[in-house]
């Protein structure tokens, strides 16, 4: 006892004497000097050249070039989709337009090297160490911002002090920085979404867009183009295949990656971000609850679920729960679809949701991937093409469901007129050819446009395309590959 009260003794008179200084501003220069190699080679940086761009590359660089607007860009997406790999090849292409290299500045904040220090004095630091004195000009990519306490105020800040500067930042829980930009950066911020894979961005990526081929300019019955496809059945693989390891580029190009999808996708993306992201910016204190939470979610991936039943069932109190699904939207791993009735009335209390995965991959990665033959593969086709509609900002995607008397039914995809407040289009998602065989067997759908006054409905199939009737009703049958080429980015 006597030893151990001599040494906390002397602990206390230690700690007294103790100063800690931050990193100095020598090896913080050193690092911006490696972290941004055009400064001296004029060239981007070598690692990010052989990436193919994304789809969305275009508008991404349109808003980063629009400097006659004083707003920053903030780059939102979950992780390992590319944020990255998206500023580098941004840098590269003000390199290519002749932008002095001096004046480009790239700064990882999630390096500790950075800790306790602002933007503005990264900023500072930046232009010490490429040479420059002059912010005029000047686009400063700032990745992984999250990372920053009270970033958006010290962003807004920027914005107002350097008019002629270009502010660019990028984040994972993409959600939780878009809330916050939206508080603290009312006219300051733009936000850009950068999603998981489309199912065209896979096909475009792997250099396989001869599987699809377009039709004609529309489709009457839903706001997409048509499409058809000279192998179907290559078309159906490659769609199971991005089911199962689509979402993320890295995943696509490597064999090993997909031999072992947990091994990277679970450790690398899902649990950073219930272990690490979650906690940190929310203060989550059971890591194991949310984790054991999400897990059931994506088992259930496009069931219809309720907070009374899943409280039941878990013993966590419903608003703990709901607080756990606005983080795991925040941080892109799940969405939320809104149920109504079978006029396509909204719900004052919503009570009843169905929950998706962001990317159907992400199932793949905590359990094994998907088979066409399993019970829950049709649960993954319906994943697959809502997780397309969710990063369109034109779409608002709904379910319909009723239960009144005898009158029970369901609808899998139901988009509103939002001035009418009246449904325009239903679709039925299946992966099975049973229904363009017996189309009268779809009597909740046919009731659903009957009540609603729809004329026409679109339902997917294995393989089948064409159009049948069942009473007044026109249905449009094309294959759930085809619908999820076509509602993608």
């Amino acid at each position: 006892m006597y030893f151990k009260r001599y040494y906390l003794y002397i602990c206390g008179v230690m700690n007294k004497n103790i100063q800690f200084n931050l990193v100095s501003e020598e090896l913080i220069i050193q690092r911006l000097q490696f972290e941004n190699p055009w400064w001296t080679s004029g060239q981007p940086a070598e690692f990010f050249a052989p990436f193919e761009k994304r789809l969305q590359f275009s508008g991404f660089q349109e808003l980063v070039e629009e400097t006659t607007i004083r707003r920053a860009v903030i780059l939102m997406g979950p992780r390992r989709v590319g944020k990255t790999v998206l500023m580098h090849q941004s840098i590269g292409n003000l390199l290519n337009q002749k932008i002095p290299p001096n004046q480009i500045f790239y700064i990882s904040i999630e390096n500790p090297i950075y800790n306790y220090r602002g933007l503005e004095e990264l900023f500072h630091l930046s232009l010490k160490a490429s040479g420059n004195k002059d912010p005029k000009g000047c686009f400063l990519f700032f990745d992984e911002i999250q990372y920053l306490k009270d970033w958006e105020i010290h962003l807004k800040s920027l914005v107002d002090s350097y008019p002629y500067t270009k502010f660019i930042v990028s984040g994972s829980a993409s959600a939780a920085l878009k809330l916050k930009s939206m508080e603290s950066g009312a006219g300051r911020f733009t936000d850009f979404k950068l999603p998981p894979l489309s199912f065209r961005e896979y096909l475009a990526l792997l250099r396989l867009d001869h599987l699809v081929e377009k039709v004609n300019n529309g489709n009457p019955v839903f706001p997409i183009s048509e499409f058809t496809s000279p192998n179907i059945q290559e078309l159906n693989s490659q769609f199971i295949n991005y089911i199962n390891f689509g979402g993320y580029p890295e995943v696509i190009f490597n064999k090993i990656i997909q031999s072992d999808p947990g091994r990277y996708i679970k450790s690398d993306i899902i649990d950073k971000v219930l272990l690490r992201d979650l906690p940190g910016l929310y203060g989550i204190r059971d890591v194991q609850e949310l984790n054991s939470f999400f897990t059931t979610l994506a088992y259930n991936s496009g069931n219809e679920l309720s907070l009374e039943s899943l409280s039941s069932t878990s013993g966590v109190d419903k608003n703990l729960l709901k607080r756990y699904l606005e983080y795991l939207e925040a941080a892109f791993l799940i969405r939320i679809l809104n149920r109504v009735d079978d006029t396509g009335k909204k719900f004052r209390r919503a009570t009843f949701y169905k929950i998706y995965l962001t990317n159907p991959s992400l199932r793949s990665a905590l359990f094994t991937p998907a088979s066409p033959v399993d019970d829950s593969f049709g649960n993954m086709v319906e994943t697959a093409i809502m997780s397309q509609l969710f990063y369109k900002d034109e779409i608002r995607p709904y379910y319909a469901r009723w239960s009144q008397g005898k009158s029970n039914g369901e609808v899998d995809l139901v988009l509103l007129d939002e001035l009418k407040l009246k449904p325009k289009y239903a679709v039925e998602i299946k992966w099975s050819n049973r229904y363009f065989e017996k189309p009268s067997e779809l009597k909740s759908l046919s009731f659903f446009c009957k009540k609603n006054n729809l004329h026409s409905a679109l339902v997917t199939t294995i393989d089948k395309t064409g159009k049948k009737e069942s009473g007044d009703l026109n249905l449009n049958f094309i294959p759930a590959s085809l619908l999820a080429y076509s509602v993608s980015l």
